[in-house]
């Protein structure tokens, strides 16, 4: 069915001021080229294996590793079991891999969650997970990793004392603002900087892993007696936990967001999914054995920061250098992260679901800067009005709800469109598994916190009555026509940005 769109038009700078065309680097009105006529403005495919990696590793390994220990540790009730459910998530995560290298193979568009919701469900159910999106699940899943960050680099200004709120406030925002910057300037300074500190986050972890092996062959086995004692675990608060155990390897799906930028992606993004999830999944069961090693279930529970009370029982005055690693680990993750879904808003707006703006690109630097900054005004909002715990899982609800059902939709596809290329298949129990545990999350999570997770699914249905104020109802007022076409043309100017492959 023929997909409707925001009622804006698509005005190239030439068009909206002729004394504009300088910016292009010529006097004709008919490029858009920063440069010459052939050089069209376009997102270019610079995401090489090594970069999708880099991509993957980087923004799963960030803010989860060190916060989740002590979610998943206080809602499963014993050490045992923690180690049980970082193993499952593991598993799990692979499981939702593989099925995103399936549906990024055979549906070579960028966007991620939102392309395959809509390839398979239609605009209205893509819309709705768009909706929560913008609104609610990316702001919130942006500032949780930022306030990791925020904690962790003050960490070593302020020890031995905590670290004032407002002071961590402040830094997040800096941080955010870095990465917003960043990744409006250029794509290949975000990848460069997205390698050089994925190689320090897993500096970070190596820096955890090998001293808590030492420990562990040495005898520091105290901490693990009676540690599968199932008595203190409660079953309602399973879901909690699989949420933080989940959250911490969020990210394996992020490289599917920007599959048009990938070199040979039929080749590329099954290999990166597959050696990244790897690596990960080995990092992280090592590093919670390594932590145990040191700490005590009470201690762990009791620090604000894991990896820096690790370190200080560890290594003394060194341990300043850690929370430095860890933070460096989290601005990868909101690198990472931000360059991912600035991706997604780009093919919503392409596809007409949101203001066309946001599918302009930088005349120069060749970047989606209007979907870049769509994010900098919610994420600073909810930064400074929300806890990091509820916010964990606030947004928890709404991704693993929504991801469920995108890969639901490769099963659906399967039976739908078999006709369809599939380079890469993997079999159907894969996503069944994965699709249905998602599900049993979510629904046994109204249960468990109803309060955060209700406020998730009234945010997730106002998405129905947005979808036929902005995309169904096309008899808007001349009014507002003309403030959408006014504020469309005024924003091209501004940030210099132009249609791709005008």
């Amino acid at each position: 069915m023929p997909r409707k769109s925001f009622s804006v038009k698509k005005i190239p700078i030439s068009d909206a001021d002729p004394s504009k065309n300088a910016i292009k680097g010529t006097d004709s009105p008919e490029s858009c080229s920063p440069s010459a006529p052939s050089d069209k403005v376009v997102l270019k495919k610079k995401v090489t294996l090594l970069r999708g990696i880099s991509i993957i590793i980087g923004t799963i390994i960030g803010a989860g590793i060190f916060i989740s220990p002590k979610g998943i540790l206080k809602n499963s009730g014993s050490i045992g079991m923690s180690l049980i459910i970082w193993f499952a998530c593991g598993v799990l995560s692979v499981f939702g891999a593989l099925s995103y290298a399936e549906l990024g193979t055979c549906i070579k568009k960028s966007g991620g969650h939102y392309t395959y919701v809509l390839e398979a469900f239609g605009p209205q159910v893509a819309f709705i997970r768009l909706w929560a999106d913008l609104i609610a699940i990316r702001p919130a899943g942006l500032a949780v990793i930022s306030l990791a960050f925020g904690r962790y680099i003050l960490e070593p200004i302020f020890m031995p004392c905590g670290v004032p709120e407002t002071a961590v406030k402040l830094a997040t925002a800096i941080g955010i603002t870095t990465v917003m910057y960043l990744n409006s300037l250029s794509v290949s300074w975000t990848a460069r900087v997205q390698n050089v500190l994925t190689l320090s986050k897993l500096l970070a972890i190596g820096v955890i892993i090998i001293p808590g092996m030492v420990q562990l062959f040495k005898g520091e086995t105290k901490n693990f007696e009676n540690a599968f004692d199932f008595n203190n675990v409660q079953v309602s608060g399973l879901p909690l936990a699989f949420y933080s155990g989940m959250y911490a390897y969020a990210g394996w799906f992020y490289l599917n967001f920007v599959t048009e930028e990938v070199e040979n992606p039929e080749r590329t993004v099954p290999l990166a999914i597959c050696i990244s999830m790897t690596i990960v999944t080995f990092c992280y069961v090592l590093v919670n054995v390594a932590y145990y090693t040191v700490m005590s279930a009470e201690q762990l529970l009791a620090s604000e920061a894991v990896a820096v009370t690790f370190a200080e029982k560890l290594f003394g005055s060194f341990s300043v250098a850690v929370p430095v690693f860890v933070s460096l680990s989290c601005l990868g993750s909101m690198n990472g992260c931000l360059f991912a879904i600035s991706r997604m808003f780009y093919v919503a707006s392409r596809e007409g679901q949101l203001p066309e703006i946001l599918s302009m690109i930088h005349v120069r630097r060749h970047t989606p800067v209007p979907a870049v900054l769509i994010l900098y005004p919610l994420t600073i909002l909810i930064l400074f009005s929300g806890d990091i715990y509820s916010l964990l899982n606030f947004m928890s609800f709404m991704r693993w709800l929504f991801i469920g059902v995108a890969v639901l939709g490769l099963i659906y596809l399967r039976y739908k469109r078999p006709e369809m290329d599939r380079p890469f298949k993997v079999p159907l129990f894969i996503p069944a598994v994965f699709s249905f545990t998602c599900f049993f999350m979510v629904f046994f999570s109204l249960y468990s916190d109803p309060f955060n997770t209700g406020i998730g699914l009234v945010i997730s249905l106002t998405g129905i009555p947005a979808y036929y104020i902005f995309i169904v109802f096309n008899n808007k007022p001349k009014w507002l026509q003309k403030s959408y076409d006014w504020m469309n043309r005024s924003l091209q100017i501004i940030m210099e940005v132009v249609p791709p492959d005008c």
